[in-house]
């Protein structure tokens, strides 16, 4: 049971946590001064320690360096007691396991820091073993070019013994790499160790600074994680060195990893400024569920168009001129990178509607081969009696014939020289003509059955939302029944559903999959905390919509743990309730 260290919020593996001590210490952070060593039994036996609550104690220890036979670590292996006290247990990825510990300290770090795999291995099967709402303590191995990445792969605590054995050997640290004290001809740093004359500048000063620009960092971090932009953040910073580069790429092959503990919705921008982006969780999620859940209920032909930069893309001027040209009379989905494609239901649903991308008119191979595969596996799954590609010549039409070729499709292209141009649209109009018409209650009705699809999973929409009546205008559409009860309301923030109490208990009546949370013998007046989670599905993730179901209590709300940590956490807050009712 982990009592002195609670999670509280999450972008990722990374996470804004508290050590809970009589001083406590917001996580990601130095620990320097509240870590004490209870020693090694090596040399030794040791006493264990009395402890208290104003530091964090590692308790009695034998540490192993990386590469330590099995055999070894069998033989040698320590029975960590339970204490009253913030305490730390030292593992190895091989002999992690849950102690009852509130951090624990990986031995052979320096081992396998430097290397992308290893590195990549050891977090993942460490993380695993140990329990969710305990800290992941990583000692001698931070930088300021590499705390980024720790972080990012799920590390929590750090210390400066590198950052200040670097500024004794002369070596000047920054987030951008590291440089021979003799080599600079003026110190590039405004911290107090830096306000002198860099002839006067010495091994103890560089110490210093190494320190100061490694607390900067992790102060940068912090703030990245609280604003959910630290994938933003290390796209770029990972390339100062090459281990980071290559651990942060091994980490996007981990899918399962990253992909439990990412959330299916955030307020803030996604930035897509490298390849690298089309990897990152929140993009192939959706690429897949829009090729996998996703289902087209129109019987008219597809319009591809491009994207925009205004999102959503129906309050852009020239989508606003594609649909004078089509009238209603195509099911139109927009081509982008690094999104895919995006049918017209989803374009509020994260993250359609919250990227913003580097535009230079030219298409790079890898996002052409991505955006022709989503293409390509969404033609796979929906049928459609024509498809016009409305399209520039650069990039787009090039992914439309590898698809073209690859199903043995022809597409009807009516650009002309501009998607927007008069003959463009004149063409456009002229390929639809004849098509029919689908109403506006079609339209809204088909937008939240979609969305419940891509949501909760494939063919969700049709079992939820059978006999519907909807109200209010797109995108806050509210769903009724036929009784005129409110089953639900479109977040157009998100472009995702909430569940009236109503809805909910149809949700859980119906045959769409469900995401459900089973709490103890009580009714929850707020949010409802770890402690409280009896069990909770799996594939719940951070912002999924749950129902709350209990001896005492029915209830909706938001996840804000993914099931797994719901299930294993014993602090933190595990889900919002919205609506609950006694039972």
């Amino acid at each position: 049971m982990t009592d002195y260290f609670e999670v509280l919020e999450r972008d990722g593996a990374a996470r804004i946590a508290q050590l809970r001590l009589s001083d406590p210490v917001t996580t990601p952070a130095l620990v320097d001064d509240v870590v004490e060593d209870a020693g090694s039994l090596w040399p030794e036996e040791r006493e264990l320690p009395d402890g208290d609550e104003s530091a964090l104690t590692i308790l009695p220890h034998r540490g192993l360096p990386a590469g330590t036979a099995d055999e070894v670590k069998d033989s040698f292996a320590v029975d960590y007691p339970e204490v009253d006290y913030p305490s730390a247990a030292v593992v190895t990825p091989d002999t992690a396991a849950d102690y009852g510990a509130d951090a624990y300290v990986l031995s052979d770090a320096q081992g396998w820091i430097g290397h992308g795999s290893a590195f990549r291995d050891a977090i993942t099967e460490t993380k695993e073993a140990i329990p969710a709402d305990s800290a992941l303590y990583l000692s001698g191995v931070a930088t300021p070019v590499n705390v980024a990445t720790l972080v990012y792969a799920g590390v929590d605590l750090i210390d400066e013994h590198r950052a200040v054995v670097k500024g004794l050997e002369g070596k000047y640290l920054t987030n951008e790499g590291e440089h021979f004290l003799e080599d600079l001809e003026e110190l590039p740093c405004a911290c107090p160790a830096c306000q002198q004359p860099v002839a006067e500048f010495d091994r103890e000063d560089c110490a210093d600074h190494n320190v100061h620009a490694l607390r900067a960092e992790i102060a940068r971090v912090r703030e990245r994680i609280r604003a959910g932009r630290l994938r933003d953040y290390i796209e770029g910073q990972t390339r100062h060195e090459q281990w980071c580069t290559a651990a942060f790429r091994e980490f996007d092959q981990q899918w399962s990893y990253l992909e439990q503990r990412t959330p299916v919705l955030r307020r803030s921008e996604l930035v897509s400024a490298t390849e690298d982006t089309i990897r990152r969780v929140e993009i192939q999620r959706f690429a897949d569920r829009v090729t996998s859940r996703y289902r087209n209920r129109f019987s008219n032909p597809l319009v591809l168009v491009p994207c925009s930069a205004t999102k959503p893309y129906s309050e852009s001027q020239s989508h606003g001129q594609f649909h004078e040209a089509n009238g209603f009379r195509g099911h139109v989905v927009s081509m982008t990178s690094p999104i895919g494609v995006v049918p017209q239901e989803l374009e509020c649903t994260y993250p359609a509607q919250h990227y913003d991308s580097v535009v230079t008119g030219r298409w790079s191979e890898d996002e052409k081969r991505f955006v022709a595969n989503v293409l390509q596996a969404y033609l796979e799954r929906n049928e459609y009696p024509a498809v016009i590609a409305h399209v520039p010549e650069e990039g787009y039409r090039d992914i439309c014939e590898r698809v073209e070729n690859a199903l043995g499709l022809e597409f009807t292209y009516t650009v002309d020289e501009h998607p927007t141009d008069e003959t463009s649209l004149v063409n456009l109009a002229g390929a639809l003509e004849g098509e029919l018409k689908y109403s506006k209650r079609e339209r809204e009705q088909n937008t939240v059955r979609a969305i419940a699809d891509y949501q909760f999973g494939d063919g969700a929409g049709d079992a939820l939302f059978e006999d519907i009546s909807m109200q209010s205008r797109y995108p806050k559409l509210r769903v009724h029944d036929s009784e005129g009860d409110q089953l639900a309301a479109m977040v157009p923030q998100y472009g995702v559903l909430s569940f009236t109490l109503a809805g909910a208990r149809q949700w859980v009546e119906s045959d769409a999959p469900t995401k459900r949370v089973e709490i103890d013998a009580f009714v929850p007046h707020g949010d409802v905390l770890a402690p409280g989670i009896v069990d909770a599905d799996d594939d719940i993730r951070v912002g999924d919509e749950v129902v709350i179901e209990g001896p005492k209590a029915f209830g909706v709300g938001r996840a804000e743990m993914s099931g797994p940590e719901m299930a294993e956490s014993t602090r933190g807050v595990a889900t919002s309730v919205r609506h609950v009712e006694e039972q």
